[in-house]
């Protein structure tokens, strides 16, 4: 099983595997040829009200890994998450995210639920 995280605005390697992208919404400037994303599980990411909270900088990393994995637990976020977790058994997955620093963001928490 592996999965890593790059930033979608970067070009596809053949070693990406399954493209999954991770945000909420649909990157900026970037068309869908383009981007080369395989799903786009909608339901798998933060909520509005916590990526705004936590954009806006009134909690720490840690407290939004906190209160995004307890939304993870809702049973539509589960199913979505075995489902990629399936995909991850069967080869390379690679979460796509927008975020200027993924390694702080929610894709990271994604990625260490998925190890």
């Amino acid at each position: 099983m592996s999965v890593r995280i790059r930033r979608v605005y970067e070009a596809p390697e053949p070693e990406d595997g399954v493209r999954v992208l991770v945000d909420r919404l649909w990157p900026r400037g970037l068309s869908k040829d383009a981007a080369h994303v395989d799903e786009w599980p909608k339901g798998l990411t933060p909520s509005s009200e916590l990526r705004r909270w936590y954009h806006a900088g009134e909690g720490s990393y840690e407290e939004f890994s906190g209160r995004y994995e307890a939304e993870l637990d809702s049973p539509e976020a589960a199913e979505l998450l075995d489902h990629v977790r399936e995909l991850a058994g069967t080869g390379e997955v690679t979460l796509l995210t927008a975020s200027k620093s993924p390694e702080r963001s929610h894709a990271a928490v994604l990625a260490r639920l998925l190890a």
